[in-house]
């Protein structure tokens, strides 16, 4: 026990020695957690829209003007032909472009339907199938006011409609914030606890006091918790002020089981460290671990959920993503902080990080090279 502690002193008054890793550790999380979120925004708007207007009739005026009074679109200008509408496309001055026919009021009147062209820049898959969406959304509500419109003549036999209201749960105002910021504040977690777990044995190899460590009689996996300990309790630090920040930038309200986020960000920062130490041992250099560490942050990421969810992408990549802990972490972040999710909720996600800690750091142990 004494040794182990004093493995601790030595980690704190290393880490509390560089400014770097203060800097690394405090402020860079606090910035991204403020700004991020602010640019990481998914909601497709400003859609540059190009029309081609050939009736010039009430109803196709009426639907022109719901376009452009949509808080989506961004009228470029109006064209008289299909063809110039189309260079606008490949000239990328408008995303889509919709034309409505000559006679279209008389067509839909007398037989109740018409046909409305779009033309959409699918180069862009996201922006262009939203596009379309908005765009189907608003052709639709005009259809229906028409026929709304219709039912109130007495030539036209009313027929049965169903009127459908929701209640948003969770983020009532669907703010596309409230769903980034916990799984930012899971990434930015995840990148401080990997990346400075992955530099810590490498830098005692660079500076020559790793053959002092090896030759002393310290236990191996006394060596590799004094490593974790101090990472892990500034783990909790982050944890807290990002959770502050969250609060005050961005509006989350913790609730009151807000524990149940430290119960988990335990067992979580617990099997992160372990991987950086895992990789720490088998990189010679901090550029190496860097680099390393970096590959494997990226795919972690971009296979989190963070930005797409895990049921959309291929199968391949849902079984990949089952075993990337930091999508339990993006997960969990979001339960707890939206929904309020209890112990009972994220019970499976914490027996499997909890077989991630063990396993990751059983082979940080066991891949530590000690030489006595």
């Amino acid at each position: 026990m004494t040794t182990f502690i004093f493995i601790l002193k030595k980690e704190f008054r290393q880490i509390f020695r560089d400014p770097a890793i203060l800097r690394l550790i405090f402020i860079m999380p606090m910035l991204q957690l403020i700004v991020l979120p602010f640019a990481a925004d998914y909601e497709i708007k400003n859609i540059k829209i190009g029309i081609i207007d050939h009736d010039h009739s009430d109803y196709s005026r009426t639907l022109v003007s719901k376009i452009e009074n949509s808080a989506y679109f961004r009228l470029t200008g109006y064209t008289h032909t299909f063809k110039e509408g189309l260079q606008w496309i490949e000239d990328e001055k408008a995303d889509l472009v919709i034309e409505i026919p000559h006679r279209f009021e008389a067509t839909l009147i007398r037989e109740s339907k018409a046909d409305v062209l779009l033309a959409i820049n699918a180069v862009n898959g996201t922006k262009g199938n939203l596009g379309a969406a908005y765009t189907l959304g608003i052709i639709q509500q005009f259809n229906q006011n028409i026929r709304v419109e219709w039912f109130q003549m007495p030539e036209f036999n009313p027929e049965p409609m169903i009127d459908v209201t929701y209640t948003s749960l969770y983020n009532p105002h669907r703010n596309y914030q409230l769903f980034m910021v916990p799984g930012i504040l899971a990434v930015l977690l995840t990148m401080v606890g990997g990346f400075l777990s992955a530099l810590n044995i490498v830098k005692e190899k660079e500076i020559g006091t790793i053959e002092q460590l090896n030759v002393s009689p310290i236990k191996k996996y006394q060596f590799i918790m004094g490593k974790i300990v101090p990472f892990w309790l500034l783990g909790f630090v982050i944890l807290t002020v990002g959770l502050v920040i969250s609060f005050i930038v961005h509006g989350i309200v913790p609730g009151s089981n807000i524990y149940v986020l430290y119960v988990f960000s335990a067992l979580y920062l617990f099997a992160i460290l372990g991987f950086g130490l895992l990789l720490s041992n088998f990189t010679n250099t901090q550029q190496q671990a860097m680099m390393v560490a970096f590959f494997f942050m990226l795919i972690f990421i971009l296979l989190s959920g963070l930005y797409t969810p895990i049921e959309s992408m291929p199968p391949w990549a849902q079984v990949v993503a089952a075993f990337n802990p930091v999508s339990y972490m993006v997960e969990v972040m979001r339960m707890v902080l939206l929904k309020g999710a209890t112990i009972k909720d994220i019970w499976p996600h914490i027996r499997i990080i909890f077989v991630f800690g063990v396993v990751l750091n059983f082979f940080a142990i066991y891949s530590y090279n000690k030489t006595n």
